[in-house]
């Protein structure tokens, strides 16, 4: 098989095991989503997609699948295999033991634990092992999980909805509804797929937020919505000087984490609702969000959904803490009164901060923007 041919070959099994590496969505946190392809030449003998934390990796399950098969084929994976123990063995050793004789990887695992130590130990056996076939689209599977283990941060969208006029809520705060069912439907996924939903007390005390995962309302398949509400994310309160009352709808939800700038002196109303407090002075005596984020890394948070009004989103904004933002717009008016998207005051156009739309589209009535920081632009 020449080349291009083998080329060709590799990129059409690693876009397959992408696709398998994607039905883990919603379900794989705190790993990351994964998908393998067993393949002997031109036919496919094992497929297998990582599904739950503590669960076989997706090279085990591929390699069930192609049983004998798998001896003298090719293994594509969209995530180095790894090399060490956790809470299932390595899939560099099950790859071995199987016979496989090459692997191709989309791209080596960011985890310090492996860092190429997996391909290393392949290679050292004699497998022949590639790296980098389709390794951008690798990438945009795990954004989150490839953040936390580079940097120590989780990645972090922000969600906003919006009338035409830039306005998200009225003047006394009123926001719901401003979007229709189908832009709920895709905020629904996109807190079904976070490790952690963000959202700050005005949220919570005017809107009644829960930031649950409703099955109802997701819009997806049987099984994937079964995947998608097996795993609920962690609800985080950011209420700095603790206004929101315990008998909240939020706190009826279940265990949250709610961080404050001063710890009360006594917290047993907290503890009685599952509420976990977590106290991160900053400045003028509002939390430190910067922390904030390193700590959830620290638990295990790959993506970070902030789900807030114009102030606490702006923070996010301000303190340059955002990766993506979707907005949702909504056709129609609301109002020179009524509440800006983001609480930011900026004096002059050389200080606006630079977005590239990446993606847009017609959700229902709506349009949904994702849009992310531009890169400086050179002096």
């Amino acid at each position: 098989m020449n080349s291009v041919t083998q080329d060709a070959v590799d990129r059409r099994f690693m876009a397959r095991a992408l696709e398998l590496a994607r039905q883990g969505l919603y379900s794989t946190d705190p790993n990351p989503r994964v998908g393998c392809v067993i393949a002997r030449g031109d036919e496919t003998v094992g497929e297998g997609w990582h599904v739950r934390a503590g669960e076989p990796h997706a090279e085990v399950h591929a390699l069930r699948q192609a049983g004998e098969a798998a001896r003298g084929a090719t293994a594509y994976v969209t995530l180095e295999p790894c090399s060490h123990y956790g809470r299932t063995p390595p899939c560099a050793e099950a790859l071995l033991a199987a016979g496989v004789t090459r692997v191709v990887a989309a791209m080596q695992d960011p985890n310090p634990q492996v860092a190429g130590q997996g391909l290393a130990r392949l290679a050292a056996a004699g497998v022949t092992v590639q790296a980098g076939v389709l390794e951008a689209e690798a990438r945009a599977v795990n954004p989150g999980f490839i953040k936390r283990m580079e940097q120590g941060l989780p990645f972090v969208r922000v969600k906003l909805a919006m009338s035409l006029d830039g306005r998200t809520a009225m003047a006394n705060g009123e926001s719901q509804w401003i979007t229709g069912p189908d832009a709920r439907r895709a905020v629904q996924r996109l807190r079904a797929r976070s490790s952690v939903v963000i959202t700050g007390a005005d949220t919570v005390m005017v809107d009644g937020a829960r930031l649950t995962v409703r099955a109802a309302e997701l819009g997806l398949p049987p099984a994937a919505t079964a995947l998608a509400t097996s795993r609920s994310p962690t609800r985080v309160l950011v209420d700095g000087r603790l206004r929101v009352p315990t008998t909240a709808p939020f706190f009826a939800a279940g265990p949250s984490l709610v961080v404050c700038a001063q710890p009360p002196a006594d917290s047993a109303a907290y503890q009685a609702v599952s509420a976990e407090l977590l106290a991160l002075p900053g400045s003028g005596g509002h939390v430190a969000l910067p922390q904030l984020l390193r700590e959830l890394a620290r638990r295990g948070a790959n993506e970070v959904l902030v789900e807030a009004g114009s102030r606490l989103a702006g923070a996010f904004a301000q303190a340059r803490l955002v990766d993506e933002y979707h907005v949702f717009m909504a056709a129609l008016f609301m109002g020179s009164s009524a509440r800006p998207l983001l609480d930011w005051p900026l004096a002059h156009m050389a200080e606006a901060p630079a977005l590239k739309i990446v993606h847009m589209r017609a959700v229902g009535d709506d349009w949904q923007v994702i849009a992310v920081p531009a890169p400086a632009r050179p002096v």
